[in-house]
């Protein structure tokens, strides 16, 4: 069934396929293999073509085809720079996003922490991602990449007798060059989402 989060993906489809796939595929850090793009995705594997998006195999309806068709039209040509990192707020125009930002993705993951710490490597391995930088001190933390160009770093804090669990969600440098800001705020909603989904 047709509905507004359709349309707007079939906008952002049609505006992607006049641009040069090629070009496209390179920002993107996604493969072109006919006229359908494919990258790693949000622990799983996207595939772009003209006329819908999947992802696993599964046709993307909702919010999560937004972030993908936003990302497939905004992915520019440079590199993830990761260091130094940013906090959401850091972003320029980020302010209106950043309640919302602080709910959906710092903490929704604050009553699974440990369970997050416990699937640790599998979350790493899943999620396309990497040690910390070695200066974050914190009981745990992890970078991940849910798009190729952008970069998640996790820090999270066990309970303890005088302060209850905490999760903190930065993002790689040059993030908001790939994705606009109401974007970015929806990748780290779906990446804790994710997080979630793997310590079920």
């Amino acid at each position: 069934m047709d509905n507004n989060y359709s349309r707007i993906i079939r906008k952002n489809l049609q505006t992607l396929y006049t641009h040069d796939l090629n070009a496209r595929a390179h920002a993107m850090g996604a493969q072109l293999t006919g006229e359908q793009l494919s990258f790693k995705a949000f622990g799983s594997m996207c595939r772009i073509c003209s006329t819908a998006i999947h992802l696993d195999g599964q046709k993307q309806t909702g919010p999560l085809g937004i972030i993908l068709s936003l990302y497939s039209l905004h992915a520019g040509e440079q590199p993830v720079e990761l260091e130094p990192l940013k906090a959401f707020k850091e972003f320029p125009d980020s302010m209106p996003y950043v309640g919302a930002f602080a709910s959906h993705t710092e903490q929704i993951l604050t009553n699974a922490v440990a369970q997050i710490i416990t699937n640790r490597q599998r979350i790493i391995e899943v999620m396309d991602g990497d040690e910390a930088p070695a200066q974050i001190s914190a009981d745990s933390a992890m970078v991940v990449r849910p798009l190729p160009k952008i970069s998640l770093c996790y820090i999270f804090y066990e309970a303890d007798d005088d302060f209850p669990a905490a999760a903190t969600c930065l993002f790689s440098n040059n993030a908001n060059r790939h994705m606009p800001m109401d974007g970015l705020a929806d990748v780290g909603e779906y990446t804790s989402r994710a997080l979630l989904d793997l310590v079920k």
